[in-house]
């Protein structure tokens, strides 16, 4: 059988979901604007230097923006752009499968 071409946005795509906290951290803002804190407190197991460099590079791909309020101190917020909010029914699909086909073991929490 002869195996399909791989299209190079597809390959892209997968590249980038499939990097570590870059899923997780997508989903985090489908619900809305979130604070760094907010987003660090939601995944526990992931460092602090490992979210800024995610969420940087989340705002070079256009999946979120940052916006700046010059409080005292600045609040800077993260929120999913257009292209970011267009991942939410595979999300959607993601979680219906999930809890279709993945059992949950005992003592396992949202943090594994």
């Amino acid at each position: 059988m002869e195996q399909p071409q791989m299209c190079p946005r597809f390959e892209k795509a997968m590249e980038l979901l499939s990097k570590r906290w870059i899923a997780l951290i997508v989903f985090q803002l489908l619900s809305g604007k979130r604070r760094f804190s907010e987003i660090d407190n939601s995944l526990p197991n992931l460092s602090g230097k490992v979210l800024s460099e995610r969420l940087k590079e989340l705002e070079i791909e256009g999946l979120i923006k940052r916006d700046v309020y010059p409080d005292i101190p600045v609040r800077i917020e993260y929120s999913l752009t257009e292209k970011g909010l267009a991942l939410s029914p595979l999300f959607t699909d993601i979680a219906k499968w999930a809890t279709e086909w993945i059992p949950v073991s005992e003592g396992s929490t949202a943090k594994n």
